[in-house]
């Protein structure tokens, strides 16, 4: 079991920048790979990003690659969305997701992940 915080989330510029953090509970935190994921109003869930347990495979949806980057820190049990040029399309509540069934091809999936923050309001303005 993990429970999940995310934080960070607010209302910047475009060309700005935020970062998210996401706090997990538990001993075995790097057992767990992570993904972040974003819905705007109207819109299905989108995936974002994704780490595995070790932090050496990353995995970026096409829309944010170069722009955001995804880390963690195992011994913090926090993993982290650095989003730098945001655009006012990347408006969205962003959530944190945890998974044991970590494989590059599928970690694009929200079905893999069986843990889910409450997610953070991420507002961009033009």
């Amino acid at each position: 079991q993990v429970q999940l915080v995310e934080s960070g989330g607010g209302l910047v510029q475009a060309g700005g920048s935020l970062r998210l953090s996401c706090a997990a509970s538990g001993r075995t935190f790097s057992s767990y790979a992570m993904g972040w994921f974003r819905q705007a109003p109207g819109k299905d869930h989108e995936f974002v990003a994704a780490i595995d347990g070790s932090g050496s495979s990353t995995r970026y949806a096409d829309s944010v690659k170069g722009r955001f980057t995804i880390s963690r820190d195992n011994a913090k049990n926090t993993v982290d969305l650095q989003m730098n040029s945001l655009k006012p399309e990347d408006t969205a509540v962003y959530s944190c997701a945890a998974t044991r069934d970590w494989a590059y091809s599928r970690s694009i999936s929200s079905g893999i992940y069986g843990y889910w923050g409450q997610g953070t309001q991420v507002t961009v303005s033009s």
